[in-house]
């Protein structure tokens, strides 16, 4: 039987505030367990939550990003479930009535563009953290991270395939960070996927029996656990089955996804109105200046790129991957009227390889925008060859000075005078009669190995594209 894959995601995103959702306590990451918890976070008596209204901006923020509805009223929910890091014995969520509904996101997988919508994006608070790996026979409670400020962002099951899934939430991520609502750090928790998984035979209306599978904290994990958990369902129902709905864990070390517990339905979790907190109402004009502080989206800078500066469409994807790369290189563009692929390539090549060797963002690069673009005009004007250019990039990383100075301190600039080119040309030709003979009797290779001979002799200076004519020209 052919089966279709049915995919949708949850994400949780970590709202980039210095406190919490309901409390003034800090969100630091790394701190010294339960030193970042105050009454309101450890549940005490007569304590009441006030909402952060940071957090409130950066939903709007994304509401407005995806093109959802942002609710002018919204309603904070009480969800009811007992668990020992969840000192309240509820969380703080939206249910009924969500700060943003709808939206959606482009994704590309493969070539071809896929739209995948969005069903929702709610604010919540997190819970605290169970540590067991540092006590024997027992378990300990960290409250660091109960009440950190949360946007659940649910997809509809629009996705096909693991890779799809994968391509939606690598979008996802890059948008988080992107419009500054969050740091998009897997390693820290502060951006992780819940993927709801199902199969059901190919052109069939109705959807399967779902499994959940939680907390991927990573893109790597997110495609092995869907791809064993759609190999698994489709086993079962083959060999007669049945799927159970359920929460499952993937474990990364077996590779494989486990129960953890029966599927809960949301009148399990009894959501009613938190009377603690009042609905959450938005004016016109806040939600105007919100909107206005959104910066250039990264599809329309995508567009735009290709558009303006005429880059296909894979490296207007790689450039903007993230907002400050994709900064950096539009101000580098801007400067060089049409080089901007020259530019593009430096900086895909070049200028990202180097930041990725040394382990550093973008933001600490040695290498300014504007100093990069004096050496590119240097390779525009004929002044360096690219070859030497790169190591006029190294000198300028290293702090030596600027392309200019490097260029005249070294001595590199490349030579372009006909004269002094047509002397090498004569001489590398009478110095190698020869691979003369063998281009002649038509072995492209024996030219290969004159302009070589060439550049060796001018210490690799000579203007290539010149030298290459002026030798064509001479051997006839």
């Amino acid at each position: 039987m052919n089966w279709e894959i049915v995919i949708g995601l949850e994400t949780h995103a970590q709202l980039s505030t210095r406190s919490k959702m309901f409390s003034g306590a800090a969100t630091a990451f790394g701190a010294a367990p339960n030193t970042q918890a105050c009454a309101v976070d450890l549940a005490l008596p007569g304590v009441l939550p006030v909402a952060n209204q940071a957090a409130v901006g950066y939903a709007v923020r994304f509401g407005v990003a995806v093109g959802g509805t942002v609710h002018r009223r919204s309603v904070f929910a009480r969800k009811n479930y007992f668990y020992p890091d969840l000192p309240k014995g509820y969380q703080i969520s939206q249910y009924e009535r969500p700060i943003v509904q709808g939206g959606s996101l482009r994704i590309e997988v493969g070539g071809k563009q896929k739209t995948v919508r969005l069903t929702r994006a709610h604010l919540e608070e997190d819970a605290g953290k169970s540590l067991h790996e540092d006590f024997h026979g027992m378990s300990g409670i960290d409250l660091n991270r109960a009440g950190t400020p949360l946007l659940e962002i649910v997809s509809e099951p629009d996705m096909r395939s693991p890779e799809e899934a994968v391509a939606y939430a690598k979008t996802l991520h890059t948008l988080v960070r992107w419009i500054g609502i969050c740091d998009g750090n897997m390693q820290e928790g502060s951006f992780r996927c819940d993927a709801n998984v199902s199969v059901r035979p190919a052109g069939a209306d109705r959807l399967g029996t779902r499994r959940e599978i939680k907390n991927l904290n990573s893109f790597r994990f997110l495609q092995q656990a869907i791809e064993y958990e759609v190999g698994w369902q489709i086993e079962t129902l083959e060999e007669g089955g049945r799927i159970e709905q359920a929460t499952v864990l993937f474990d990364a070390e077996r590779g494989e996804t486990r129960p953890m517990r029966s599927k809960e339905e949301a009148h399990d979790y009894r959501y009613f109105p938190d009377p603690d907190l009042l609905p959450l109402e938005l004016s016109d004009s806040w939600l105007e200046q919100v909107r206005a502080g959104l910066p250039e989206l990264p599809e329309a800078m995508h567009q735009r790129f290709t558009r303006e500066y005429g880059l296909t469409a894979y490296d207007a994807s790689v450039l903007t991957a993230e907002r400050e790369v994709a900064s950096y290189y539009d101000e580098l563009a801007s400067c060089l009227p049409g080089n901007a692929k020259l530019a593009a390539n430096w900086v895909m090549g070049d200028l990202l390889g180097r930041l990725n060797r040394e382990g550093i963002g973008i933001a600490a690069s040695p290498v300014s925008r504007a100093a990069l673009a004096g050496l590119l005009r240097r390779i525009a004007d004929g002044s360096v060859s690219g070859k030497i250019a790169k190591e006029v990039f190294d000198a300028m990383w290293n702090g030596e000075g600027s392309a200019g100075q490097i260029i005249e301190a070294r001595g590199l600039k490349q030579i372009s005078d006909s004269g002094e080119l047509e002397r090498v040309v004569e001489q590398i030709v009478q110095g190698n009669p020869a691979q003369v003979a063998e281009y002649r009797a038509g072995k492209e290779k024996a030219f290969n190995f004159l302009v070589g001979q060439a550049m060796k002799a001018t210490k690799g200076q000579a203007n290539p594209a010149q030298l290459s004519e002026l030798l064509r020209k001479r051997l006839g």
